[in-house]
């Protein structure tokens, strides 16, 4: 049974974990405080001979909408655009990949931030919003999917991709069922009650973890991928920080979201086995694992085809992961508000990567970093 009783509060441990500069962008364009936050940490360490130098042009203020898995990544990227176009700030409400790009499309904010590129049938709604001119999605950085957990006694634990699919259709009920205790020898695990735990709002991290179960598990998972949970098994909680929450209060409970509000919250994560032993979530085996990721198509729009790295059995790769895309307009926008999006993406893609491993991400590998240069200065 579906039980959406988990959301968000201001008074959860994990909010209380959350970094300053990632509350500060937590405003909506209408009703709320508009506060960019500050750091004291360098916004020039990031950036690689590659980097092209921002331009600061433009209105000083931007709107955005969208991925909570991007917040906290956002918030780095806002930093270092103030530090180097002093002034510069975007406003970024963080309602979910689903909200971002329903708030793109009807024109009420400049970009939309997503876990998941555009679907086909939002392609020509996209088009039209941008004045018949082609959405590009802009991966600015990855993020790792922890199976965070809530198990007394036990401070390792190890799936694979076959136990997630059953334990998230309900196939698997108990901590100490058999294909479980396989992979974990030596720990004792109890007959607790599992419960997992799902993005009950439309979200990209839910589209990259059925994507995953797809790719690495498709005899198990028949249930196929999207924003919207397909499981069938489970409690719904709404946003990253409704998971952390649930996770943290449900015994006996396991849940995807993001590495970084989970590692706020201090809750441990599942080691995973691809076929060639328990590879734990490290930014070593996180960024092993972006290798595999390639490009869809040549050109500006930088869709990934993310199936070779979530169906990988490279030994010491961290197969679940998710990119960050920015969704935009190749063409479409006022000259302020072209010059102004460019000049943010060029600082995401170079200055704002310098903190991102700290706060729970794998920054752009170079050659990303070159393509995703070459498009943002392509829209007009």
């Amino acid at each position: 049974m579906k039980l959406n009783r988990f959301g968000t509060s201001a008074g959860t441990p994990f909010m209380v974990a959350l970094s300053a500069a990632a509350l500060a962008l937590t405003m909506t364009a209408c009703g709320s405080d508009n506060n960019s936050g500050t750091s004291s940490s360098s916004a020039s360490a990031g950036g690689s001979s590659s980097s092209a130098a921002a331009d600061c042009g433009g209105k000083a203020a931007l709107t955005a909408e969208g991925s909570t898995a991007q917040q906290n990544a956002i918030a780095e990227f806002n930093k270092a655009w103030g530090q180097v176009c002093s002034g510069k700030s975007l406003s970024y409400n963080p309602t979910g990949s689903g909200a971002g790009v329903t708030q793109f499309l009807a024109k009420q904010v400049d970009f939309a931030g997503s876990d998941s590129a555009l679907a086909d049938d939002q392609v020509a709604p996209a088009t039209e919003r941008c004045g018949g001119n082609p959405a590009w999605n802009l991966p600015l950085v990855f993020g790792p999917v922890a199976m965070a957990y809530n198990l007394e006694g036990v401070d390792k634990l190890v799936v694979n991709a076959d136990v997630l699919a059953k334990i998230f259709t309900g196939a698997i009920t108990t901590w100490n069922d058999p294909a479980i205790a396989a992979l974990n020898g030596g720990t004792t695990l109890p007959d607790t009650k599992i419960t997992p735990i799902y993005r009950s709002d439309s979200s990209g991290t839910t589209d990259n973890f059925q994507k995953y179960l797809t790719a690495a598990a498709p005899q198990t998972w028949t249930k196929g991928a999207g924003k919207e949970f397909q499981g069938g098994a489970g409690e719904g909680a709404q946003k990253s920080s409704g998971v952390v929450q649930a996770v943290q209060a449900t015994p006996g409970a396991i849940g995807y979201v993001e590495k970084s509000p989970a590692k706020a919250a201090n809750l441990p994560f599942a080691q995973i086995d691809s076929g060639a032993g328990a590879v734990e979530l490290t930014d070593e085996t996180t960024a092993k694992a972006v290798g595999d990721a390639k490009f869809k198509a040549e050109g500006m729009d930088l869709t990934l085809d993310l199936n070779a790295l979530y169906a990988s059995k490279e030994a010491g790769a961290y197969p679940l992961m998710l990119a960050t895309y920015e969704i935009v307009c190749s063409k479409g926008y006022d000259a302020d508000t072209a010059a102004a999006v460019k000049s943010f993406l060029t600082v995401s893609a170079n200055q704002g990567q310098a903190n991102l491993s700290a706060a729970g991400f794998v920054p752009l590998p170079d050659s990303f970093k070159e393509r995703l240069l070459k498009s943002v200065d392509a829209i007009a």
